[in-house]
């Protein structure tokens, strides 16, 4: 097997066993690492990798990493930007800010741009139902979109880039 884990990313893969009673229930923070360490998603073969770490089959690990949003299984842009659809943000207008940013970026949720900067995800509920309609991008919450935030944030974000 050609994929590995960095010594550094090796020696908190040591660390986070010690801190479990068994490899099984390490897996969680062992799928952080792993996205972290091998481009920002879990690629089968790091599926493969995992499972071999802990003992564990490849459906397990994929069965508990499909489970949780957190977890990509495709590659995603620089900025992943999650769109919440549950019922307050829908109200208010999330599917208007998805379809927004879909014609803005040329993309569908699903999908990422072909620059690699921006991917387009539904979320369920991120819990900020009093700000809807929101969205997270990364790991920042913007609330209370409107199509004119929407556009300055999208132009933050590339100018980061």
């Amino acid at each position: 097997m050609s994929l590995k884990f960095s010594d550094e990313a090796q020696k908190k893969f040591e660390n986070l066993l010690t801190r479990y009673p068994n490899k099984r229930a390490a897996l969680l923070p062992v799928l952080h690492l792993a996205q972290e360490e091998f481009g920002g998603w879990v690629s089968p073969e790091a599926i493969s990798y995992i499972a071999q770490l802990l003992g564990l089959t490849e459906l397990d690990v994929y069965d508990t990493m499909s489970f949780y949003t957190m977890f990509y299984n495709q590659k995603m842009g620089r900025f992943v930007i999650e769109v919440c659809r549950t019922l307050s943000c829908e109200i208010m207008g999330a599917s208007t800010v998805t379809e927004y940013l879909e014609n803005k970026l040329g993309i569908k949720s699903g999908e990422t741009t072909a620059d690699g900067l921006f991917s387009i995800r539904n979320a369920e509920c991120l819990g900020s139902c009093g700000t809807a309609p929101m969205m997270k991008v990364n790991d920042d919450f913007y609330e209370n979109l409107t199509t004119q935030k929407l556009d300055k944030i999208i132009d933050l974000l590339k100018q980061k880039a």
